[in-house]
């Protein structure tokens, strides 16, 4: 295996994994779960994920809790202090990335608004360096507009298929898009994309909830689940990893 090969191995197994994105505190600030990074590092770890999603100051400062846990940098920013969540601007580079020896990277796209064209040329450009420096690239795609002063996003199957299919048509090795409500829909969305296809955790909700989804999109062939609020807002966070990760891996 090359060294692209060699470090998405330790994300995806067999076409499947189980990532806990922590990388809100920049759009977000320290919320409920992530006031101090350590304790929920070392749960997903201890919890069995396969890989975080981290900014680069947080992996710098706890490379000793991360350990040989898999870890994406996130490389794309915005906050809501200015108003500007709509639009992502590259806060790193993947050759910052290789040189803190992280596993790969990590980038947001939102399409469907006045600033697509930007977003899409710097993940054509992050994943052309992704592929000459050997790091795997995660994609976060959603289709995002401003309505009535409010950020909204569309879960439909047509426009989440497209946006699986921008990130693989443009280099990504994994894709992360919100979920479409159901198998039979999410179908549509994993039938077009041939790289492995997570499903967001979204806001906080029911366990139930969440693990009926996570099988859903196993039942269609998708790669798992990039699930954050869910489990590290909540008290037995390990405990909830443990069963994500035994729906995500199971018959592998």
């Amino acid at each position: 295996m090359n060294k692209k090969d060699t470090r998405l191995a330790k994300i995806v197994k067999k076409g499947r994994t189980v990532i806990v994105p922590m990388d809100h505190g920049v759009s977000d600030g320290p919320i409920s779960g992530l006031e101090d990074m350590r304790a929920p590092i070392v749960k997903a770890r201890r919890g069995k994920a396969d890989a975080i999603v981290i900014h680069k100051g947080v992996y710098a400062a706890h490379k000793r809790d991360i350990g040989t846990l898999g870890t994406l940098i996130h490389i794309s920013g915005s906050t809501g202090l200015g108003g500007g969540l709509l639009k992502k601007v590259l806060v790193a580079s993947p050759e910052e990335v290789l040189r803190l020896g992280a596993t790969g990277v990590s980038i947001h796209v939102n399409l469907g608004n006045e600033h697509e064209g930007d977003m899409l040329r710097d993940l054509g450009w992050v994943s052309g360096e992704c592929a000459r420096l050997g790091l795997p690239l995660l994609a976060m795609m959603y289709v995002r507009d401003m309505v009535d002063g409010k950020v909204v996003t569309r879960a439909d199957a047509p426009s989440v298929a497209h946006a699986a299919r921008v990130a693989y048509e443009l280099g990504a090795d994994i894709v992360k898009v919100p979920y479409t409500g159901s198998a039979e829909t999410f179908r549509e969305v994993v039938k077009g994309c041939p790289i492995p296809v997570v499903i967001a955790g979204g806001a906080k909700g029911s366990e139930e909830a969440l693990l009926d989804s996570i099988r859903g999109v196993i039942a269609t062939g998708g790669g798992g689940v990039s699930v954050g609020r869910n489990v590290f807002q909540s008290e037995r966070m390990e405990d909830i990893l443990g069963k994500v990760a035994q729906i995500v891996h199971a018959r592998i």
